[in-house]
């Protein structure tokens, strides 16, 4: 097999062939997939060794004193030999890995071959095709976890055991000083916990980088920038906690801890950098200076690492493995995100370039993967993915249940957050022939204030009583995504017309049980709200547009703007990306334009943010392009909208003017107080069908299209290629 090495006294790098190490008891084999380069170890283990023997000596004092010891002891000659055996000998980088297990040693039962693993430690999770890893130094890789991210793990759980050393609480504030690979990773872990951060680094490009990750702050240790920050978020009291993420030999970093942190504060060295505290000022705010060992417990002891003897946990709750696993966890559920810190993945075959590039500057990075033989980038899947276009099977002909001429449709709706109240129900409440007959929330109070302010004649909690009501006519699911699919399935089963806010389902299989309940029941009357389709200008616009006889194409730029924090469009863990929840929109609007269903879907979205550029295929070779950025300037428009075919131009001005240019040009006359987004016109449109028992607005071949096709922007963004949407009209 192949193993990068290095000759410490020639700084000699190599790729050389060596055996393949035995799988030991208690531990395993493992084929490495992806490894991590650790630009701040590993490249100052490289410079030194391109050091004379006198820098060396000067970079590794704790060395030296181990010379003198030895020379003092067994003499100058003996020592001489021993020193220069073990300086002109290969010595292995890397320490941080993803891999399969090849071999499992006597004595392991919690992996078998053929599983994923993360793995850590300078001697066992090396650059290296394969390694042996005792059990206390790898964890099972997550189900759905990119092996290039869990390669991440070790250097995960150096800064996971940062954090922990500085107990940080919910609403501090944190000064991360250094924005390497430690520091970013420190800066997303105190952000998903809480913790306000303010970064400190010389780049500008790792400063924005944080930002873009979540820290509330960051700029150049030397300006006033993060002062200033801190005096902000802090009141003037100083934050609670500074980590010291920074390399090299400056004494700034302890000096800027100690003039900013608060009295009393906390103080973490997680990196290797120069430690001279200054005496006043640490004893005069008490600050509390804490070391963090490494990946966390367990570290250097050779009965934990080597032996596989366990820390019980209610002793030591959080050890190597412990953290590495729960790393590893808040990898999959998206609460860090590493993608945006890969800089560069070199084939391993390529090691001794990649690390000269990085030595001399040419390559700047955060962070560098080696892939190994046999991996494939994401970009670069096996096979084009598929995501299938349901049928909707009706199971026989849908309920119509008797309504008395001239009796008011009567309405129950499930949820009655901040879109039911402000964007619904107004139009109902003030609707001729409706009645509001039950509001259903999971909080009483919430329930009677709806019940006041709209008229609802009662608040429940208790849906299975309102599912059973045969005077509702109809229901309205507004509760959050997660629950919408099983909400409509459940009110199709109970006989109601259904009207779902966007999204109708979050995964192909929810998509499947709404369509079986359509099939069991025979009831397909169901309406999912999307409403621009509705809008009296685009309308208007479409109309004035005419027919056409060549392909189109549609560019559709939404301005979505960033979300308050707190916001539960955040919880994608539960709640689906934000474009899984609001891109049904913008789809069902261009294919209404364009008269048909996509037939395949491609997305891309830039490294660090929301931001997603999705094109749509259409039978007839029409495209539709949709710009859904989070980065834009407030101030733009939310929504524009430009139409291209035959000749003509139809464009759409944040539903506040409209205009088509072709042989004659038209100008919409009337500028609206407010933008009309056609939900008064869509509820108008679903009470009709209610109460007379005609067709729904949109077909349902139509609204599960539409769904397919948000569902397969995930997928394309997983595979780098363009989604076939199999089954499709």
């Amino acid at each position: 097999m192949k193993q990068v090495v290095q000759n410490y006294k020639s700084g000699e790098l190599a790729v050389l062939d060596v055996p393949v190490p035995g799988c030991k008891p208690g531990g395993v084999l493992v084929r490495t997939a992806y490894s991590l380069i650790s630009t701040g170890t590993e490249l100052m283990k490289v410079s030194e060794a391109g050091m004379s023997m006198l820098g060396k000596a000067r970079s590794r004092p704790d060395q030296v004193a181990k010379v003198m010891q030895s020379v003092a002891t067994n003499g100058v000659p003996a020592t001489y030999r021993k020193v220069m055996g073990k300086l002109d000998s290969y010595t292995p980088l890397g320490y941080s890995l993803c891999g399969v297990v090849e071999q499992v040693g006597a004595g392991i039962d919690d992996v078998k071959a053929g599983d994923v693993v993360a793995c850590a430690g300078n001697e066992h999770a090396l650059h290296a095709e394969l390694n042996w890893v005792p059990r206390n130094l790898y964890t099972p890789v997550p189900d759905g976890l990119a092996p290039r991210h869990a390669a991440f793990g070790t250097v995960g759980s150096i800064a996971m055991q940062g954090v922990r050393q500085g107990a940080p609480q919910l609403g501090e504030v944190a000064l991360v000083i250094g924005l390497g690979l430690i520091g970013q990773l420190v800066a997303q872990l105190l952000t998903a916990a809480g913790v306000r951060v303010v970064g400190a680094d010389p780049d500008p490009a790792r400063c924005e980088l944080a930002e873009r990750l979540g820290a509330a702050a960051c700029g150049d240790p030397a300006s006033a920038a993060v002062e200033a920050a801190v005096a902000e978020l802090t009141d003037g009291h100083g934050v609670d906690q500074v980590y010291l993420a920074a390399g090299g030999g400056s004494n700034q970093p302890v000096e800027l801890a100690a003039r900013l942190c608060r009295d009393r504060g906390r103080v973490v060295d997680i990196g290797k950098c120069r430690l001279d505290l200054p005496w006043n000022a640490y004893y005069e705010k008490e600050l509390d200076v804490r070391f963090s060992r490494s990946y966390g417990p367990g570290r250097y002891d050779p009965e934990y690492e080597l032996e596989g003897r366990d820390y019980p946990i209610g002793y030591v709750r959080w050890t190597e493995r412990r953290n590495l696993a729960c790393f590893l966890d808040l990898l999959a559920r998206d609460r860090v995100d590493v993608e945006p810190l890969v800089s560069h993945v070199a084939d391993f075959d390529d090691a001794v370039e990649t690390y000269g590039r990085l030595k001399d500057g040419e390559l700047k990075a955060v962070a560098v993967l080696f892939r190994y033989p046999g991996q494939k980038e994401a970009a670069e899947p096996a096979e084009a993915p598929v995501v299938a276009v349901p049928a909707v099977r009706r199971g026989g002909a849908a309920p119509s249940p008797a309504r008395s001429a001239g009796a008011p449709v009567r309405l129950a709706f499930v949820g009655a957050g901040n879109y039911a109240t402000s964007m619904l129900l107004p139009h109902l409440s003030r609707r001729d022939g409706v009645e509001l007959s039950t509001v259903v929330t999971t909080t009483a109070l919430s329930a009677a204030n709806a019940q006041r302010k709209f008229g609802f004649a009662q608040a429940t909690t208790d849906l299975d009583a309102v599912l059973g009501d045969k005077s509702v006519d109809a229901v309205f699911v507004v509760t959050r995504h997660s629950s919408h699919a099983e909400l409509t399935r459940k009110a199709l089963l109970a006989g109601k017309t259904v009207f779902v806010e966007k999204p109708l389902a979050l995964t192909e299989d929810e998509l499947a049980g709404v369509l079986a309940a359509v099939e069991e029941s025979g009831n397909d009357r169901l309406q999912v709200g999307f409403n621009r389709r509705f809008a009296p200008l685009l309308q208007e616009a479409k109309q004035r547009f005419g027919a056409r006889t060549g392909p189109a194409s549609l560019r559709y730029l939404v301005n979505a703007g960033r979300l308050q924090q707190g916001s539960w469009y955040l919880q994608q863990g539960t709640e689906g990306s934000r474009f899984a929840g609001e891109g049904g929109h913008f789809i069902d609007t261009a294919s209404w334009l364009l008269g048909a269903d996509p037939v395949s879907v491609y997305a891309a979205a830039p490294s660090g943010n929301e931001d997603l550029q999705v094109v749509l295929h259409y039978p007839d070779g029409s495209t539709a392009a949709i710009s859904y950025v989070t980065t834009g300037a407030p101030g733009f428009p939310k929504e524009t909208l430009d139409l291209v075919a035959d000749g003509r131009v139809l464009r759409l001005d944040d539903f506040v003017r409209a205009s088509v240019y072709g042989r004659k040009r038209w100008v919409s006359s009337r500028l609206p107080k407010a933008r009309d987004k056609g939900q008064s016109a869509e509820l108008a449109a679903f009470v009709k069908a209610v109460r007379t028992g005609g067709p729904m607005p949109v077909p349902l071949e139509s609204l599960v299209a539409t769904t397919a096709a948000t569902l397969a922007v995930r997928a394309g963004l997983a595979g780098g290629v363009p989604v076939t949407l199999a089954g499709a009209r």
